[in-house]
């Protein structure tokens, strides 16, 4: 059996695997960036990568999980804890939301996601399932709570979830589409705040 030390080593291979590929898929795109591209850039020979990965595509959809993954990155007692406060809940996932966006590793690989969605299934199921699925589950919640207790009108927690996650993605986008023609984002910067301040008055009690 592999000791601990090798374990670990196995590890920070694979994660230093993932962090050179995400770069390299933020710049070169998903055809520019080769395995042997990413194994060089590792430090290691091309055959070794095949000791964490079987292909290309599969480092591509576990880079896209990271990028894909809620803003949220608390655990499920304390997103309860914050849904009780109200209007923080909703600043924190949007605050969260804002990082991602205007992280520049982060927003190259979001821009060729989008470009991939549309000629890959797999990452199609990964973007349901670990961004809109998830996403949809701790926001709903979150409303649920609120709504058990009198903060916010009842209504239907995840139809209200859609409502509020649907701008925050969309400044994402405009973002995007922005900053791809080297055009000026600063009127977006404050987008996500406004967002929160409207969307909690049309809400709440």
């Amino acid at each position: 059996m592999p000791n601990n030390t090798a374990i670990a080593k196995r590890s920070g291979t694979k994660e230093k695997i993932l962090k050179v590929s995400t770069t390299l898929f933020s710049e070169l795109g998903y055809k520019g960036a080769s395995v042997r591209k990413i194994a060089r850039e590792v430090g290691i020979r091309e055959s070794a990568i095949y000791n964490h990965y079987k292909n290309k595509e599969e480092i591509f959809l576990e880079v896209a999980k990271g990028i894909f993954s809620s803003p949220f990155s608390i655990s499920s007692e304390e997103m309860k804890e914050l849904a009780l406060r109200g209007k923080p809940f909703l600043s924190k996932f949007a605050m969260q939301y804002k990082i991602l966006t205007f992280d520049k590793t982060n927003e190259n690989m979001f821009r060729l996601l989008i470009i991939e969605l549309m000629q890959n299934r797999d990452l199609r199921e990964q973007f349901q399932s670990e961004f809109h699925d998830k996403n949809i589950k701790i926001l709903s919640e979150g409303f649920f709570i609120m709504m058990q207790n009198s903060m916010i009108k009842s209504s239907d927690p995840m139809l209200i979830s859609y409502e509020f996650i649907s701008t925050l993605f969309y400044i994402r986008l405009q973002v995007m589409l922005l900053r791809f023609d080297a055009l000026s984002t600063n009127a977006l910067s404050t987008q996500f705040e406004k967002h929160v301040d409207f969307f909690w008055e049309s809400i709440k009690v």
